[in-house]
């Protein structure tokens, strides 16, 4: 594969560091939100929060090195609709990957509870405390981060069936090894 057609080192550092976290981030929250109050689950909610922090800069990083950087080409096999639907579900994962973090800082804020990144950096509660609106905002939160996981399995069952079924170079756009 040539060099045109991967994407670029930063790149892919960010696809897959992002999507590390993610794959984290998704369970831990689940875990987490149904364990009875105690210090064990607000150290995890701890963790949650500092991940998702995390995942909103690199996220961030991502969407800015996106528009200074044009992606490879996809082949030109691929068929137009396929384009189409390629380019809405990435344009719907980087909104997700930026919008997810800001709900729970939003969720958050709402109860009352500050975010403090890595336990150091104290980050300001973006509304007041409004216990209706903190619930409200946590449903959200969980309905984007489902809608997040639904997209991304889409996303790797469309890579594995390029990669795997139509034979295409997909996974080694994207820094994989050669199967």
């Amino acid at each position: 594969m040539t060099s045109a057609m991967r994407y670029s080192t930063p790149a892919i550092v960010l696809h897959w560091l992002v999507a590390l976290l993610i794959f984290v981030a998704f369970p831990l929250g689940l875990y987490m939100a149904d364990l009875p109050l105690s210090p064990e689950k607000l150290k995890l909610f701890s963790y949650h929060k500092w991940i998702g922090v995390t995942v909103f800069m690199l996220a961030g990083l991502r969407v800015v090195w996106r528009l200074t950087h044009t992606p490879p080409p996809l082949p030109a096999s691929v068929a137009g609709w396929q384009r189409r639907a390629s380019a809405v579900a990435h344009g719907l994962l980087y909104l997700l990957i930026l919008v997810i973090p800001i709900s729970g800082w939003l969720m958050s804020s709402a109860k009352g509870v500050q975010t403090v990144w890595f336990g150091v950096l104290p980050l300001p509660d973006l509304i007041g405390k409004d216990k209706a609106l903190g619930h409200l905002l946590e449903e959200v939160h969980e309905t984007l981060n489902y809608t997040l996981l639904a997209l991304v399995a889409l996303h790797v069952a469309g890579a594995l069936q390029h990669h795997f079924i139509e034979r295409q170079p997909f996974l080694q756009r994207m820094g994989w090894n050669k199967t």
